[in-house]
């Protein structure tokens, strides 16, 4: 069995009512893919090092999010809201006439797939959660700040003061996104994401500035507490749900932990795993390891056609071994709290 290749995709333009989703559709064209979506100020381009690991019979649609990569931007006086990018997926559905969806996720797309699992069940098959499951409890002081810079921003419009973003040499911008992702992105992985959100600059020849929509940097969060999380994770029963997390990462809080057991319990297609030295962009610096545990887990939920029946015996196995696996992390984790 041979492996996806990077080269070999088709470019998609999504309509929308403000514009276009804009996607790689990766692989196999002829059968149903598998969604990938990508995190928050990311884009597809955050699969780039996972893309050549995973099976080559099967496709992977990548979308970027709109104000992200190289889809649309929302109309002036429009705001980001993470109700609004849930609905991306239906209309993915719908543009290319799915009945079920199978996804993957990483951080802001993980939370986005959890939630449009919890509301549409029926409708998914799998679910790949990247180092995530319930989005961080909202910060007072970054909700005023957002509003603040929405509305900053409402006034620059209708001042039409719209100045060029400040711009930076690529090996600049390499270090900037590393900053703003905390290092979890390293410069030197830095470009598989840049590659899809810079523009030249006409003022500095030789720099390039980032592309994304401003607004995303101030988007609506949505708070799901954790009453609301475990009911969410009740909805989605015996789901195929894998969850990886970086151990370095803080995206998985104890908070996390009882939606989890609720998706684990008596679920023998549940998976979780932890990566090492893992960092919340885990699937860039350490792919290898992610796909070692991904690729079964499509394997079995996503089988070729002739050979399944070889892959399920397989895929029991491993789901038996790595339930417990999560029932260790959280009894290590509880015993320092």
């Amino acid at each position: 069995m041979g492996k996806l290749s990077l080269s070999d995709y088709e470019a998609v333009k999504i309509p929308v009512p403000w514009g276009f989703i804009s996607g790689r559709w990766y692989g196999n064209r002829k059968e149903r893919p598998i969604l990938a979506i990508h995190g928050w100020l990311d884009n597809l381009g955050t699969f780039d090092r996972l893309i050549p690991l995973l099976p080559d019979y099967i496709g992977v649609l990548c979308i970027d999010l709109p104000g992200h990569g190289r889809s649309s931007h929302l109309q002036p006086g429009m705001y980001y809201s993470v109700y609004d990018y849930v609905f991306i997926i239906p209309r993915v559905m719908k543009e290319y006439g799915w009945s079920k969806v199978s996804l993957i996720g990483h951080s802001l797309g993980g939370v986005l797939s959890f939630i449009y699992t919890s509301l549409a069940p029926h409708t998914v098959d799998m679910v790949v959660s990247l180092d995530i499951l319930l989005p961080l409890r909202n910060d007072i002081e970054y909700m005023e700040l957002s509003i603040e810079k929405q509305l900053l921003d409402v006034d620059r419009q209708k001042l039409g003061n719209y100045t060029e973003p400040p711009s930076y040499t690529l090996p600049q911008l390499e270090k900037v996104m590393a900053l703003g992702t905390f290092n979890s992105v390293s410069p030197d992985l830095a470009k598989h994401m840049l590659h899809r959100q810079l523009i030249k600059s006409k003022l500095y020849p030789e720099k390039f500035y980032f592309s994304r929509d401003i607004r995303v940097k101030y988007y609506h969060l949505i708070d799901i507490d954790d009453g609301l999380g475990a009911e969410m994770a009740r909805r989605i029963y015996k789901k195929p749900f894998l969850i990886i997390k970086g151990s370095r990462s803080p995206y998985l809080p104890p908070r996390n932990y009882e939606a989890i057991s609720i998706l684990a319990k008596d679920n023998p297609h549940f998976e979780f795993y932890q990566v090492e030295g893992g960092t919340h962009h885990l699937h860039l610096h350490a792919a290898e390891e992610v796909a070692s545990y991904l690729v079964p887990f499509i394997q079995h939920h996503r089988p070729p056609a002739l050979n399944s029946w070889t892959i399920a015996g397989n895929g029991n196995s491993i789901n038996s071994k790595k339930k417990k696996g999560f029932l260790a992390w959280t009894k290590k984790k509880t015993s320092k709290l």
